[in-house]
Parts: C-alpha cells; sequence; structure tokens
C-alpha cells in the first residue's frame, strides 16, 4: 500500500496497532477506534484493499457507515449517491451547505418548534468544507486499510473520555471547549475535527444511538491522529501516578484525605 498524507499534510507513519493496544490498556473500551478519510475522486476508492460499497440504490446514514466500521469491522467507501442526503454529506464535506440545506425546513416541526430554530440549527452546524473530495471511507484503525485516517473516532463512557482527556491535556495543557448543536450532533465531533483539526467531543445525537449501533452511556471524541502519541503517553503517566481507570469509588462518608495524600503527597 502506498503511504500517502492525510488532509493536515501529515506523512508520519503512526503505529495504530500500538496506540490503540494502549488505549486499549489504560481505557479498556469496548470497540477499537474507527479510522475515517476522505478521498479527492470516487475512482480512488478502487485501490483499497478488501473494501465494501453499499449496494446500488440503497441510502445510508453516515452514522451507519462508521457503526459498521466499528461494531463489525467493515471497511466502507460512499459518495453522496449512498448517502440519505445533504444532511450527512454536509458534515463531512461531501455536500455542499446551498440554500435548501441551511433553510432548516426538514426540522422545522419535527425537532424544533419554529423555522427560525431549525434554519438557526442547520447554520450552528460545523461541517467541512465542500468541493474538495468525492468519497469517504471508514475502517477500524488498526485494520491498516486506511494508511493515514483525516481523523480517528472513538467511542467511550464519560468516565473513559475524562480519562482521556486527562491524558491528553497531561503534557502542552490546553483547555478544550466542545459543543452540542442538539440533533446532528456528528456535527459536534467528526464534522467539527474535520473542520478545524482540534478534537471534538460530543454527545451522540438520536440519530447516532438509532441508526449507529451507539450505546446509552457513549460519548465520542474525534480527532487527528496526531493526537494518539500524545493521549497514550499521558494515560501512562497517569498510571504511573496511580490515577487509572476505571476510577475507583472511594466512599461518601469516608474521609479523602488518605487518597489526596497518596495522589498529592
Amino acid at each position: 500500500m502506498t503511504f500517502s498524507a492525510n488532509c493536515w499534510g501529515d506523512t508520519e507513519e503512526y503505529d495504530y496497532k500500538a496506540l490503540v493496544a494502549g488505549l486499549n490498556q489504560y481505557l479498556r473500551l469496548r470497540t477499537n477506534p474507527v479510522a475515517m478519510k476522505r478521498f479527492a475522486k470516487a475512482g480512488d476508492l478502487e485501490k483499497i484493499e478488501r473494501l465494501r460499497r453499499p449496494a446500488e440504490g440503497v441510502l445510508m446514514a453516515t452514522d451507519q457507515i462508521v457503526g459498521q466500521s466499528r461494531w463489525i469491522g467493515y471497511t466502507i467507501g460512499v459518495t453522496m449517491e449512498n448517502l440519505m442526503g445533504a444532511q450527512c454529506g454536509a458534515v463531512v464535506g461531501l455536500a455542499p451547505r446551498d440554500d435548501e440545506f441551511l433553510s432548516g425546513r426538514n426540522f422545522h416541526g419535527v425537532w424544533y418548534g419554529n423555522l427560525e430554530g431549525s434554519a438557526e440549527h442547520q447554520q450552528e452546524m460545523s461541517c467541512a468544507a465542500h468541493g474538495e473530495y468525492e468519497a469517504l471511507v471508514t475502517s477500524p484503525l488498526t485494520s491498516g486499510r486506511i494508511d493515514n485516517p483525516d481523523i480517528c473516532l472513538i467511542y467511550g463512557t464519560p468516565g473513559q473520555m475524562i480519562t482521556l482527556m486527562n491524558g491528553l491535556q497531561y503534557k502542552n495543557y490546553k483547555k478544550y471547549t466542545f459543543t452540542c448543536v442538539g440533533e446532528s450532533a456528528c456535527a459536534d465531533s467528526w464534522g467539527n475535527a474535520l473542520k478545524t483539526g482540534e478534537p471534538s467531543m460530543s454527545l451522540p445525537c438520536y440519530a447516532e444511538r438509532k441508526f449507529g449501533g451507539v450505546q446509552d452511556d457513549e460519548m465520542l471524541i474525534a480527532l487527528p491522529p496526531s493526537y494518539l502519541p500524545q493521549i497514550v503517553d499521558g494515560l501512562a503517566s497517569l498510571s504511573r501516578n496511580g490515577l487509572r481507570y476505571p476510577i475507583p469509588n472511594h466512599g461518601l462518608d469516608k474521609s479523602p484525605m488518605a487518597s489526596i495524600a497518596q495522589s498529592y503527597g
């Protein structure tokens, strides 16, 4: 397989199996992370080994494409012809945010009680830029079928997510702020990560849970692969300090001072 840069121009060849092993060691994830990468031409999909395509005429949600890679291990390629509409395509940059998209008419009276609110929701969605890509592929990050993904998707419980963030912030500290657009929360995660190149955490929405297999207690973070070594190294440092997942319950009616002294001296 020819190694290529991702959309950030990152040409480093990461050891994804080792990085995912580290995530699983320190976070005990239920499922392996998912790789997501866009391609300039639909014909580029023909170069990917063991690629699946939706059957002709079958329209899918991007949530389902991600879910199949996550839960079943499929490597799936899609173009706009395979997606159920602009609501899915615009988030990843395969469709434009045109007047119909921005009008909010499809959401009016369903998720939002007036047309103004529906239109504002569409405007507030964080979407990747349109015009550069024709196709999208998702695959288990450890499969090796996508040589350098644009972003990685990691699902976990709130406890796993705060531990992951603690690992990310162990060195090169930065405060992160995440958004909640409401329904279409994929815009808060993979849409925002593809738009900004920043780690983007979300509360997965109704559609992601109904169609994408996201469990009731799960959150999602999307981030470029360059963040993974920093996260795993940070988790290892926290573990050496005795700060590990799962987080043991100290007890409601017991003084915390002994535990505090063990951590802080």
